[in-house]
């Protein structure tokens, strides 16, 4: 344990009693916030009203340019940043009033009203757009921002009035490579393309960049343990890696676009060269088989297009089913037409991210943790294990943070202060079915 388990009753009690305060502190900042929408969007609906007595439209942009620069003066900030910060303001109390209203009552931050229009963004029904905020409200109000944003894309796609296969192809048409230079020599290079290929592109330069840093920490470790090697001269010394992995990352991806190759990287064997890129997709098997309108999942977190997720699944050498209660949802079982690991895929499938709260880690990132530490005989079974990632494995172990499983995949987290939370896996990407539904279509 660290110094923070020897705390004094009065020192965690003092800790208690700063976080209670500082969630009031965060509820008035939203509820402020939410005053600064409400002027701002009025200040945007004057400069409407002002711009539709406009002879032109340069007029009518120049009204909205005269208001923005009213509030500008008096804030003392740039006039392009009050422009748009009313025009966030004016989309936010406008189309998602109820969103607006829970913001203005401290039930939710800011980042959490910000994920979930973004995500609702193209929401053309009024009463759509009230359905899924009203649904997200209320789970916002126990997750944190990154989970919201995770959960909203799933919902927002069942109030689309157009498919995601028509849309996608819209999108297409967006993809495009740009440049955007900084200071001190540096630049950043951006891209927009379909996701699974970007994120396919990902997870190959991780991959690389990992065998990388792998290699140079097992090269250390050899020569700690035996000494150097046998043709090394005299007085030479390994010379470790520097770079983070980010930096591995970068260079990789700079080498492969410059080369074609990890040139800089490979070993003479072509290790780096080798590995090809890996995704996961969840998609209902309705849908696989051209029955359904629910779109696939990637990663657990952006939803696909069903022909690519066709491709994709029809390409595989294999998959995962994952078998859930037909009413309500439930994960039941995990298994494989090839089958290896069981019980790791049924963690990833019923995880899907980190399961610290407020965590967003995905499984491919993270530990699976004991809960009842197997030095100290905790059975290697679904009950007892978890994702989490390093930093909060490393907490759970080192810190009196302590966490009890409490069935169906449900945790309760308990902190120093005594405080706890529940976290609960987020439901599987399936459908489900009612009485009234009519037979799916096998």
């Amino acid at each position: 344990m660290t110094a923070v388990a020897d705390a004094t009753i009065e020192q965690v009690n003092a800790l208690g009693a700063v976080t209670e305060m500082l969630v009031e502190v965060e509820r008035t900042i939203s509820s402020m916030q939410a005053v600064r929408d409400g002027f701002l969007a009025v200040g945007s609906r004057l400069a409407v009203d002002i711009a539709q007595q406009a002879a032109s439209r340069d007029e009518a942009e120049l009204a909205l340019r005269t208001v923005a620069a009213e509030f500008a003066a008096a804030l003392r900030v740039s006039d392009r940043t009050v422009q748009r910060r009313m025009t966030d303001a004016s989309f936010l109390v406008e189309r998602f009033p109820s969103v607006w209203r829970a913001l203005g009552s401290g039930r939710i931050s800011a980042a959490h009203a910000r994920v979930i229009c973004d995500a609702g963004e193209h929401l053309d029904d009024p009463a759509d757009r009230e359905a899924y905020s009203a649904e997200m409200i209320g789970f916002a109000e126990t997750e944190s921002a990154n989970r919201v944003a995770r959960r909203a894309r799933r919902v927002a796609e069942r109030y689309q009035s157009r498919p995601i296969s028509d849309r996608h192809k819209d999108a297409r048409k967006k993809r495009a490579v740009w440049v955007r230079d900084l200071p001190d020599g540096m630049a950043e290079l951006g891209m927009l393309g379909p996701a699974a290929l970007v994120h396919g592109a990902f997870d190959r330069i991780t991959a690389m960049g990992k065998t990388v840093h792998e290699q140079t920490a097992a090269t250390d470790a050899r020569e700690s343990a035996f000494g150097p090697a046998a043709n090394k001269k005299p007085g030479d010394t390994v010379a470790k890696d520097p770079r983070t992995l980010g930096q591995i990352r970068a260079d990789i991806a700079l080498d492969l676009l410059l080369t074609g190759a990890p040139a800089g990287h490979d070993t003479p064997a072509g290790l780096l060269g080798a590995i090809t890129a890996s995704v996961s997709v969840t998609v209902p098997v309705t849908t696989l088989m051209g029955h359904g309108t629910t779109p696939a999942e990637l990663n657990g977190c952006t939803p696909i297009d069903p022909d690519t997720a066709r491709r994709l699944a029809g390409a595989a050498s294999g998959w995962d089913r994952i078998l859930t209660d037909p009413i309500t949802g439930a994960l039941l079982t995990v298994d494989r037409y090839r089958p290896s690991a069981e019980l790791k895929r049924h963690l990833r499938a019923r995880d899907q991210r980190c399961r610290f709260p407020t965590c967003g880690y995905p499984p491919s990132d993270c530990d699976i943790d004991h809960h009842h530490d197997a030095a100290h005989g905790g059975a290697t079974t679904v009950e007892n294990l978890g994702h989490l990632c390093r930093r909060h494995h490393v907490l759970k172990h080192h810190s009196p943070w302590h966490v009890e499983p409490l069935g169906d995949g449900t945790y309760a987290w308990t902190s120093p202060t005594g405080r706890t939370y529940i976290d609960k896996p987020p439901p599987p990407h399936t459908i489900t079915f009612t009485d009234d539904d009519s037979s799916p279509p096998f």
